[in-house]
């Protein structure tokens, strides 16, 4: 919450238990401690801007019934010199609260003084935690699920950032292991092919049939023609895995700086097996008597830390498995010092979770400070049907095809509107639309309606400035109380998003703040207005400004000032 909402908060619950105090010393209410009570806003505002149930948790521990209890804290109740003007009692016992002037005045002021910092908080109190996203299997180009996961844990990454935590992002690049021996595998059939045609060379069923695979062998044999047609074959597939991982990795990242991701670090799974962490962590299951052998496996008890099956740690091969290399993975994040680690993963992991959480308890860490989202399909529509393959290229749609197609401010405003585990469609018409259907460029504009208001009145020599209390209680319009109400619960809105990893709430948020700026502009004139009412409704355009500003470059979007 902004410091003035925290502030009436607190105050609220001040004068409530006063309140008591009093109603036990006049002998209305019993010597007993009131139990913890909560605070809210009611869904319907004609009910008061906030509400508190103290008297009906207090039925219990008073044993009186709720309405008597908060009868007899209204009669003891004195709102003088707070930021409330009112309240009635409801139901069958409900404490509704009106905010007053004060209120309202108060938080356009904290706009002001705070201005970019406005909606940061340190509720997270700078507990170190690790935002792991997108991590795309660097065999291949990155597809519409890792579009919307970017967006999706790079705004997550934002918004616990805002509310107080020290935050890390992280890709994790599965560069070793199975996946990594298939792309060596694919690669070489596909170079062999050039030199003897695909008739000669037969294509392994499960290699990767895709046209990047072609492309990175014949960049591969225009570099170095057919010296490795005749080499060891281990020999020619650690060099064409050599040739094309870097490059490959290279593209990946290349794709999400252009979508405005920036990692703190790309962390390479084959260092978990250069400096030994992931035998070190067999040997650790091992130790702690969790792992068994079979049919020349070692299996890890899993079953015995809420799983499904047990898994395998190290194959008949001696090489050890993905899963043995997640485990190392995790447990090297946690010994990094993160208080928590957040992934974003696709939903077809759902079953991971609870393996990965007991995997964690079994090496003795928490499983508990492990975080998963889990993030549903994303389709992509064009005149209102699927889209799989690229006009351009003829091939499947790509990120970068993507960006290609549509701006990166609607591609990360649209992918971050619905919450993860919310199956969502991408209407590329939508996307490139500039009118108000399409709500990036609504609240763009909302925002540069607001910068060109300022501009006009700026050349007839009208500039905001402070108000006084007196002209900030000018602003009465239902428009203008609204409005501010909504500005007032961005701070709160943006530790809500960070307790539910749900960043799309603060988008949701926005739409609706460019929302209420036009009904207000639309109610109520600045321009022509008497010169008060002016100048507090130009603080209100700024306020306005500021907040929407604040929400779009904590999301990498950009503001303009015209459109």
């Amino acid at each position: 919450m902004s410091k003035i909402v925290q502030q009436a908060t607190d105050q609220l619950r001040t004068l409530i238990i006063e309140a008591v105090g009093r109603a036990v010393a006049a002998g209305k209410l019993p010597a007993e401690p009131i139990p913890d009570f909560t605070i809210e806003v009611p869904a319907d505002r004609a009910h008061g801007d906030w509400a508190a149930n103290a008297a009906m948790v207090s039925a219990r521990a008073f044993r009186m019934a709720p309405r008597k209890i908060a009868e007899a804290i209204g009669e003891n109740l004195s709102l003088d010199g707070s930021y409330f003007e009112k309240f009635e009692i409801a139901g069958p016992g409900f404490l509704n609260f009106f905010l007053g002037r004060t209120f309202y005045s108060e938080v356009l002021r904290d706009v002001r003084r705070l201005g970019d910092s406005y909606g940061r908080s340190d509720f997270g109190g700078g507990k170190k935690v690790m935002v792991e996203f997108v991590s795309a299997n660097p065999t291949g180009p990155m597809h519409m699920g890792n579009a919307r996961g970017g967006a999706l844990g790079d705004c997550l990454a934002a918004v616990l950032d805002a509310a107080g935590y020290d935050v890390w992002r992280e890709f994790y690049v599965n560069d070793a292991g199975n996946q990594i021996e298939k792309f060596g595998v694919s690669l070489e059939a596909r170079y062999l092919q050039i030199f003897k045609g695909e008739d000669a060379v037969p294509f392994p069923e499960d290699g990767y049939h895709g046209d990047d695979i072609r492309e990175r062998a014949q960049e591969f044999a225009d570099e170095n023609g057919d010296r490795y047609v005749d080499a060891d074959p281990a020999e020619r597939r650690k060099a064409l895995v050599g040739y094309a991982l870097p490059r490959n990795i290279a593209r990946m990242k290349a794709d999400l700086e252009k979508y405005r991701i920036q990692y703190d670090r790309w962390f390479l799974e084959s260092d978990l097996h250069k400096d030994g962490e992931v035998r070190a962590v067999v040997d650790l299951l091992r130790e702690k008597g969790m792992t068994y052998e079979q049919d020349g496996a070692t299996w890890y008890r899993a079953t015995q830390f809420g799983a499904e099956k047990d898994e395998v740690l190290i194959r008949q091969n001696g090489n050890p498995t993905y899963f043995a290399a997640d485990i190392a993975y995790h447990r090297n994040k946690f010994n990094r010092g993160f208080d928590r680690c957040i992934d974003v993963w696709g939903a077809d992991h759902h079953g991971h979770v609870a393996r990965m959480k007991g995997a964690m308890n079994a090496i003795g860490l928490d499983g508990s400070k492990l975080d998963v989202v889990l993030m549903q399909l994303v389709n992509l529509m064009k005149d209102g049907q699927p889209v799989r393959m690229s006009k351009r290229t003829g091939k499947a749609i790509q990120l970068a095809d993507l960006l290609d197609e549509v701006s990166v401010d609607a591609a990360r405003f649209l992918f971050n509107m619905r919450e993860a585990t919310s199956a969502m469609d991408f209407d590329l018409d939508l996307a490139v639309k500039q009118d108000s259907q399409n709500p990036v460029y609504y609240v763009q504009y909302a925002h540069a309606r607001i910068c060109s208001i300022l501009k006009a009145l700026a050349a007839e020599g009208i500039t905001p400035r402070e108000c006084t209390d007196e002209e900030l209680a000018l602003l009465t319009a239902p428009e203008e109380i609204e409005l501010i109400r909504h500005i007032s619960a961005y701070t709160g809105e943006i530790i809500g998003a960070a307790k539910d990893y749900d960043p799309a709430r603060i988008t949701r948020y926005v739409i609706t703040l460019a929302n209420l700026f036009h009904k207000f502009y639309n109610a109520c004139r600045v321009k022509g207005a008497e010169p008060s009412l002016a100048a507090a409704r130009l603080e209100l355009c700024t306020a306005s400004a500021t907040v929407i500003r604040n929400v779009l470059s904590m999301f990498k979007i950009n503001a303009p000032t015209s459109m």
